[in-house]
């Protein structure tokens, strides 16, 4: 039996962004979704720009809220399908067949626990500006997130009944320690061997990096042990050395 999905977005003041994710959903071949706009009592026109794409399927729900991640419980809280999509405004799925190929994917792995793929990154005009940083591993497991956020949340697609809600304690970084409680729950987690996401390549921990950096460093000593994940910043450190070197080198042969 082909699952529900419910498709998250999560919005405010984001009228320079919405368009295009709405018209993304609305271009999906596979039509068996429910689309929840969750908007922050934009001030802007993006209510008004979702309403331009009416579409049976979406509902539209704006009060005020205390945050991203709070938005997004307001939409686990809401969602009644089978598995959990966030797409943020200015987010794309990477096709028009993109749901029917997560649709195949858990018809023929009897409902795993967390479908996964890869990320292209995009700029304000959708235009391709190269692969994530991190890249899905072909075999996902808990410990793979030791090393960071090795698949885009985006990307990261649970079933609904394994997914709780986000931590608020976590203001940057809440979206990390949420995929690794679903990975606690997940008996089998596919890999769809596609980029799934067009992410645009802005955003809450992306203006607050350095904050972000430090929850999330709490949240691998949280689960992963504060030994190892010394350890590991450790290895990071003398990688990002290497690396700085290595582009030094290359720039001025260029």
């Amino acid at each position: 039996m082909d699952p529900l999905f419910t498709i998250i977005t999560v919005t405010y003041n984001a009228s320079e962004t919405i368009e295009r994710t709405v018209e993304s959903v609305d271009s999906q071949t596979f039509k068996l979704y429910e689309h929840l706009i969750i908007d922050g009592s934009s001030r802007d026109d993006t209510l008004a720009i979702v309403a331009r794409h009416p579409n049976g399927l979406r509902k539209v729900f704006s009060e005020p809220d205390h945050g991203l991640y709070d938005a997004m419980n307001k939409g686990i809280g809401r969602a009644k399908g089978d598995y959990l999509i966030f797409l943020n405004a200015g987010d794309k799925f990477h096709s028009a067949d993109t749901l029917r190929l997560l649709a195949d994917l858990v018809v023929d792995n009897d409902k795993p626990g967390i479908l996964y793929g890869q990320t292209d990154i995009v700029d304000n005009r959708g235009v391709r500006l190269g692969d994530r940083h991190l890249i899905a591993p072909e075999v996902l497991t808990l410990k793979s997130f030791a090393t960071g956020m090795v698949v885009c949340h985006q990307a990261f697609i649970p079933l609904r009944r394994i997914a709780g809600m986000y931590n608020l304690k976590y203001r940057y970084s809440a979206d990390y320690e949420w995929c690794i409680r679903c990975l606690q729950h997940s008996r089998r987690n596919v890999y769809a061997g596609e980029v799934l996401i067009d992410y645009l390549n802005e955003g809450l921990t992306t203006a607050n990096r350095r904050k972000s950096l430090k929850e999330r460093f709490n949240v691998m000593c949280y689960y992963y042990g504060t030994f190892p994940t010394l350890v590991r910043h450790i290895g990071f450190f003398f990688r990002r050395l290497r690396q700085a070197r290595i582009e030094k080198q290359q720039s001025r042969k260029n």
